[in-house]
């Protein structure tokens, strides 16, 4: 789901306002270019745009080793923007929350494939390398290196796909970081009812003939099937059943969430965002991890059932690992709920304070 439509719903919940004045710096934008990018598929793009937006100041050490860098990073169909909405940024990056903007030094990039870094719909459209989550790692890393002169992070923090990305962080870059949490995510292949919906939305588009390879002049019905399948993976049965009491209720909800979708979302973006995920995996070098790592699940989440189990033996494996599910209450939204800081920044503060050297 998309952390702004998470930020709707949650409203209520966190009690805040988007007008109101933040106290944290403002964000600043920026690009990082890389020329002659090479994806694992052996594809190469000449020029990889990684956009991306940072609140605060880098702070060294004598050495000149950042010592406060946050990066934090958004799920599949999200982007870097959602993270500064009042029930996200209202709640962590203010003055005196836990990743204070005034004394931390927050990275937001956009991945890969969405919001304003390179993507199919700039142009190349079906002719875009076909990248995955190991090459929007390898990019990430690139940025804060290359572009920031980040060579050490205080916490990665992911959402969703971003949760999936933060496990790889702790493998690839083991010594990058002080600590890490993913939200709402499971380190094991894409398989079973997740790999299945993933799928759905893939041959929904790939399948319509309207798409015609990637070079429709119109998007493709299909792309109303993937909206489909993306809100019921990130829905919350409870509170839809207490919003929507209705079905002119719950019709109306349905046809201005599609329609605001439609506004924005591309049909081959969709395809590369989801097929993105083929080949993650984290299981086999879950014992590489070297930061503490905090994982969070809610007993909601349509993407990661807890009756599986999966997180509790994964978990044993990280040397410095530990898994808290979040059961379902009033507070959660189904998947989103890795959106709402509300639920789980008090683990969060454990964290941080467990993770200080």
């Amino acid at each position: 789901m998309r952390l702004k439509t998470v930020a709707l719903l949650s409203t209520l919940l966190v009690g805040g306002s988007p007008a109101a004045a933040a106290t944290y710096p403002p964000p600043v934008e920026g690009d990082h270019i890389v020329k002659n990018f090479r994806f694992a598929t052996g594809e190469v793009l000449p020029e990889l745009r990684i956009h991306y937006r940072t609140i605060g100041t880098p702070q060294r050490d004598q050495a000149g080793v950042v010592r406060n860098a946050v990066l934090i990073l958004h799920g599949t169909s999200g982007t870097s923007a959602g993270f500064l909405e009042a029930s996200f940024a209202g709640q962590l990056f203010e003055q005196g929350q836990q990743l204070d903007g005034n004394t931390h030094f927050i990275i937001l990039p956009d991945a890969i494939g969405s919001g304003q870094s390179s993507k199919p719909s700039d142009g190349l459209r079906a002719k875009f390398p076909h990248y995955a989550y190991a090459d929007m790692i390898r990019a990430q890393h690139s940025l804060l290196t290359e572009k920031l002169g980040v060579t050490h992070l205080r916490l990665v923090l992911g959402t969703s796909m971003g949760a999936m990305h933060t496990w790889m962080w702790g493998e690839t870059y083991p010594d990058f970081m002080d600590a890490l949490m993913p939200l709402a995510s499971n380190p094991v292949p894409i398989a079973g009812r997740n790999r299945i919906y993933r799928k759905m939305i893939i041959d929904a588009i790939r399948n319509d003939p309207e798409w015609k390879n990637g070079e429709y002049t119109t998007q493709p019905r299909g792309l109303i099937t993937a909206l489909y399948m993306s809100m019921m993976a990130g829905s919350s049965p409870l509170q839809w059943q207490k919003q929507y009491p209705t079905a002119a209720a719950t019709d109306k909800f349905l046809d201005d969430q599609v329609r605001a979708g439609l506004a924005t979302a591309d049909a081959n973006d969709t395809l590369y965002r989801y097929d993105s995920s083929r080949d993650y995996d984290p299981s086999p070098r879950l014992e590489s991890i070297k930061a503490p790592l905090l994982a969070i699940n809610s007993a909601d989440d349509f993407v990661n059932p807890p009756e599986m189990g999966i997180m509790e033996r994964a978990i044993t494996r990280v040397k410095r690992g530990r898994f808290i599910l979040v059961p379902v209450s009033d507070q959660t939204r189904g998947h989103g709920t890795h959106s709402i800081p509300v639920v789980w920044q008090r683990h969060l503060a454990e964290l941080l304070t467990a993770s200080q050297k």
